[in-house]
C-alpha cells in the first residue's frame, strides 16, 4: 500500500467516478482502475461497488477512506514541517437543503479563512441526494430537517446508510413571501389564508416522495403548485407571482435583500434542523469550523442551539 494509492482513492470519491478522477490525476483510466484493484486485493476488501450506473463506496470502503484521509493529512503536515512544502489546498464539501443560513455560514467561514488556497463545494440539492453524498463521502456533512411526519422514514434511511443526525435547532414553520404580498401586513398566516396563492416547492426528482419534501406539511392540498430546482428561481417567483413557500423562517437580508419577508405560519408542527455525517468518518477541521459558524448564526438569529 502506498500514499499514491490512498490519494487515488480520495480523488475518486471526490470526483464520483474513476473516469473523471483519471482526467484530474493525468493518468489513464485503466491504470487507475488497476491501482484500485491491486489495493483491494492487498487489503482483502472491496472498496468500491461497481455497477452499470457507476461506482459507490462499500461499507469497508467508507471506513478505509476515513483512515486514508487521516494518513494523507498527517503526511502533508510532516512534509510542511520538515520539507518546507507549502500547505495543500483546504478542502471541504457540504450538501444541504435550500437554506439561506447554510449559505450565510459558508460565506462567513470563507471570509474568515486565512489560507492561500482552498477548494470548497456547497451543494444545494435534493434530500435523497444529500443522504447519498454523505453516505459516499462526496460531502463531509449534510443539512436536512426532521418532522413528526418524515422522521420515521428518514431515520430508517439514515440508519441503513450508517449516517448520524445531529440536531441544530427546532424551528416553528414560517412562510417566505414578497414584501409587497397582499398578506405581508399580517403577524401570522394560515394555510387557508394562502389558499389562492401559488405554493412553491423544491422538486425532488426521481425520489419525489412526500417524506423527502423540503417543505413541512407537504401532504396539505394546494390549488396551485409550482416546483422549482433552485432558490433564486423560487425567490423570483415569490415576488413575480405573489407565491409562498414554507420554511424555517431564517432569512438573511444581507444575502437575500429586503424583497422577501418571513411570516409565522399558524400550525402545531415543528421542524428539527440538523446535520448528518457518516458514522465511519472523522470531520476535518474546516468542517468542524463550519458547524461552529452554523451554531453561532443560529444563536444570533434567536434560536436555541441544541448541540
Amino acid at each position: 500500500m502506498t500514499l499514491q494509492q490512498l490519494r487515488y482513492i480520495i480523488k475518486i470519491v471526490e470526483c464520483g467516478s474513476i473516469t473523471e478522477a483519471a482526467k484530474q490525476l493525468f493518468i489513464s483510466q485503466p491504470s487507475l482502475s488497476n491501482a484500485v484493484k491491486e489495493l483491494e486485493s492487498e487489503l482483502g476488501i472491496e472498496i468500491f461497488h461497481r455497477t452499470t450506473k457507476g461506482i459507490s463506496l462499500s461499507i469497508d470502503g467508507t471506513e478505509f477512506l476515513s483512515y486514508a484521509r487521516q494518513v494523507v493529512e498527517q503526511t502533508e503536515l510532516l512534509e510542511q514541517r520538515y520539507l518546507g512544502k507549502k500547505p495543500s489546498k483546504q478542502l471541504c464539501s457540504v450538501s444541504t437543503q435550500h437554506y439561506a443560513f447554510a449559505v450565510n455560514a459558508f460565506v462567513n467561514l470563507l471570509l474568515a479563512l486565512d489560507v492561500d488556497e482552498y477548494e470548497f463545494t456547497l451543494r444545494e440539492t435534493r434530500t435523497y441526494e444529500i443522504i447519498e453524498d454523505v453516505k459516499n463521502l462526496r460531502s463531509e456533512l449534510g443539512i436536512i430537517y426532521l418532522s413528526d411526519f418524515n422522521e420515521k422514514v428518514l431515520n430508517k434511511l439514515l440508519k441503513e446508510n450508517h449516517l448520524i443526525f445531529n440536531p441544530l435547532f427546532k424551528a416553528d414553520p414560517h412562510v417566505f413571501i414578497s414584501s409587497l404580498h397582499p398578506l405581508a401586513y399580517k403577524n401570522s398566516v394560515t394555510l387557508e389564508d394562502l389558499d389562492d396563492f401559488p405554493f412553491l416547492a423544491f422538486e425532488q426528482g426521481e425520489y419525489n416522495s412526500f417524506y423527502f419534501s423540503e417543505e413541512i406539511l407537504s401532504t396539505a392540498p394546494h390549488k396551485k403548485t409550482i416546483h422549482v430546482s433552485d432558490r433564486a428561481t423560487l425567490f423570483n417567483l415569490l415576488i413575480g407571482l405573489n407565491g409562498y413557500t414554507i420554511c424555517t423562517g431564517v432569512l438573511n437580508s444581507d444575502l437575500n435583500g429586503d424583497n422577501i419577508i418571513s411570516v409565522p405560519l399558524e400550525t402545531e408542527e415543528k421542524m428539527l434542523v440538523g446535520w448528518i455525517a457518516n458514522e465511519k468518518a472523522h470531520l476535518s477541521a474546516i468542517a468542524s469550523e463550519y458547524i461552529t459558524e452554523l451554531k453561532r448564526l443560529i444563536s444570533e438569529y434567536g434560536y436555541t442551539v441544541l448541540s
